[in-house]
């Protein structure tokens, strides 16, 4: 399969990337095991929006019976969890192999997830009040905009609805995007930032002739007060690491939140 060419579409080219990833078994790309769905099913269960802590369980609504939409989360880790736990599941992701993923555990566990491929920015296959929860990863760091993001987010959702976010925390951007670059905590970048944009060409050839996902890092403007502007009220945040960054020694990478749509 040729590499799709990022300057002309950044979206084919992730979409590509994020299919070698699951072929290199990267660890965003592994389902869950037999054992979590069956807690699951006894209502017990602790997933990820980051990378390490949990999200909080009073964070949820009631699962039984709730229509939730996993937004950009593909790989068999969350939905499945959400679908043992009696939600009506639907995962939207930009992977094919990553929708993949949580075909192979529904199957494997007897669970009913519908799986959909598509871009962030645009849920028009879905009609207005949709859902009543979004659950959304760190996963915007590969799209170029967030606000069509949370716009279309907030349009998908019933009023009383829930969007639960994880995002990357710019500072991570400033230093580099490799744990090499990021070593010497010389600060490198301005925010907003695009590997496209911004990275060094030389490295920048390297990352798609590997297949890397490219990414993007976010001012906290567009992140949290996008939020805001698309309609929603924040009611519940925290932080959390990335264990595989120095960054992570002094600063959380991470951040995570809770939006109610009135």
């Amino acid at each position: 399969m040729p590499v799709p060419d990022p300057s002309l579409n950044v979206r084919l080219y992730n979409r590509y990337a994020w299919d070698r990833q699951v072929d290199l078994h990267n660890k965003f790309t592994l389902p869950v095991d037999a054992e979590t769905i069956a807690l699951a099913r006894q209502g017990k269960f602790s997933v990820l929006l980051t990378e390490t802590q949990p999200v909080p369980q009073y964070w949820f609504p009631s699962f039984r019976g709730l229509d939730l939409l996993g937004l950009a989360s593909g790989g068999g880790q969350q939905g499945p969890v959400f679908a043992a736990l009696g939600a009506n599941v639907t995962i939207f992701d930009n992977s094919p192999a990553q929708l993949d993923r949580d075909r192979q555990v529904a199957f494997r566990e007897g669970l009913s997830i519908r799986t959909v491929e598509g871009d962030m920015r645009d849920l028009s296959i879905f009609p207005d009040g949709s859902f009543d929860l979004v659950f959304h990863p760190v996963s915007n760091v590969f799209c170029p905009e967030v606000q069509p993001v949370w716009r279309e987010a907030f349009r998908v959702l019933r009023n009383g609805g829930l969007l639960l976010s994880g995002c990357a925390n710019p500072i991570y951007y400033m230093f580099g995007t490799h744990a090499d670059e990021q070593e010497a905590l010389q600060v490198k970048y301005s925010i907003p930032y695009s590997d496209l944009k911004d990275m060094d060409p030389e490295d920048l050839d390297v990352c798609i002739q590997e297949g890397i996902p490219l990414e993007y890092g976010h001012s906290l403007t567009d992140l949290i007060a996008g939020q805001i502007d698309a309609g929603f009220a924040i009611t519940g945040f925290y932080e959390d690491i990335c264990p595989d960054s120095p960054i992570s020694k002094y600063h959380p990478a991470y951040i995570a939140t809770r939006a109610w749509k009135p």
